[in-house]
């Protein structure tokens, strides 16, 4: 699909847009002359984009109005993941992450790509070799060029960013175990394959910024755990530009200290950082029943209480507030998702795992997260007038 028909194709919703921005009343300068018809792009034009993730489905409709509103960046949420995208040897399924690139490019949004190599929604026929058992690490690494020379070549001078590696650092508290042994670790016995992928990367497209995305990184075992991570990359002089912090947050997680701890460190090597699958969930952890003990009974939904609220505003508030602080180091911000209608958090028991969720294959129980910044209405929260008031 060429442009000139990807903005034929996706006009109408500047028409929409439109009816939607006229039939907004808020308060503060939301209501103000200067507010009107303003978007989260708008209020962060001098700090940063302001992005979101997406799906085909959100490219119509009331959604893309909104997205094309607010939003300045888009990241396809799984379309360009390594298994929804290259699920055999030669069957690549381009045309959802297509669809999303072009309407971006209609709009003038910028585009983040997400991901290239991953331990989760990987694509399994990579991991087994001609004669039916485990591939070698050669054959290995060869493919895993061959799908980032064709996936960061075909969208090469259109995704600026990409999270080249993904969550490739172990969740435990042993301190001396750095990597997952994700099914690329194992065959290439040690962390080879994630220096091999940002070189890829780079040289299938050189002018694309190429970061590691990682959850918990405020966590400070964790956090040290990537910080080798980066440092060895760095030391070996592997072309990486970043680090994106995914921030699927709690209301008390993490802590203003633990946040700026992270960033601290993480440029200390001299490399940008995005937030990139922001999202605070109002779900609290439990604690976990005594040994022996029967199991609690599954606590009813709440829904979105006003002490829920309370501090989820001020959550968002607190880490806004600390971005802004870091405006020289962080490039984007990004939301994971469009509003609290659908989260992907919602049918992983209202994301009290977090980013550690996704490859989460228990059984899936919805209980609404209310993680975003636009109620299931799509209309703004109080945690939006938060975001931008300052």
């Amino acid at each position: 699909m060429t442009i000139k028909l990807a903005r034929k194709l996706y006009l109408p919703v500047f028409t929409i847009s439109l009816i939607l921005s006229n039939g907004c009343s808020q308060k503060s300068h939301l209501a103000s002359d200067s507010g009107i018809g303003k978007g989260l792009k708008d209020y962060y034009k001098a700090y940063f984009p302001i992005g979101v993730a997406v799906s085909t489905a959100s490219l119509h409709g009331v959604d893309s109005a909104l997205i094309v509103k607010e939003f300045n960046s888009v990241t396809p949420e799984n379309d360009m993941k390594m298994g929804p995208l290259h699920p055999s040897e030669d069957v690549y399924n381009w045309k959802n992450a297509d669809d999303i690139v072009n309407f971006a490019v209609a709009h003038h949004i910028k585009i983040r790509g997400h991901n290239l190599c991953w331990h989760a929604q990987e694509a399994n026929w990579m991991f087994t070799g001609p004669d039916g058992k485990q591939v070698s690490k050669e054959l290995l690494l060869k493919r895993l060029k061959d799908h980032i020379f064709a996936v960061a070549g075909r969208y090469k001078g259109k995704i600026y960013a990409w999270d080249v590696v993904n969550e490739a650092v172990d969740d435990s508290n042993d301190t001396t175990q750095v990597y997952r042994k994700s099914n690329w670790y194992t065959i290439c016995n040690g962390p080879e394959f994630i220096e091999a992928a940002f070189r890829y990367a780079h040289e299938a497209d050189p002018g694309a910024k190429l970061y590691y995305n990682d959850y918990n990184s405020e966590h400070p075992i964790k956090r040290e755990k990537i910080y080798k991570l980066l440092k060895r990359l760095v030391d070996n002089h592997v072309p990486i530009d970043g680090v994106g912090m995914q921030a699927h947050w709690k209301l008390n997680d993490p802590s203003p200290e633990e946040l700026r701890k992270a960033l601290d460190e993480f440029t200390s090597l001299g490399l940008k950082i995005q937030i990139t699958e922001l999202d605070i969930t109002i779900r609290m952890p439990r604690p976990r029943p005594a040994p022996g003990s029967i199991p609690a009974a599954q606590v009813p939904d709440s829904g979105y209480t006003p002490q829920a609220e309370a501090r989820q505003v001020a959550q968002y508030k607190m880490a806004f507030d600390i971005f802004r602080e870091y405006r020289k180091s962080i490039t984007s911000v990004t939301f994971w998702n469009v509003s609290d209608r659908y989260s992907w958090l919602d049918a992983r028991g209202g994301g009290l795992a977090g980013g550690a969720a996704a490859s989460n294959n228990g059984p899936r129980v919805i209980r609404k997260a209310y993680p975003l910044l636009f109620d299931e209405n799509r209309q703004r929260k109080k945690a939006y007038q938060a975001v931008i008031d300052f």
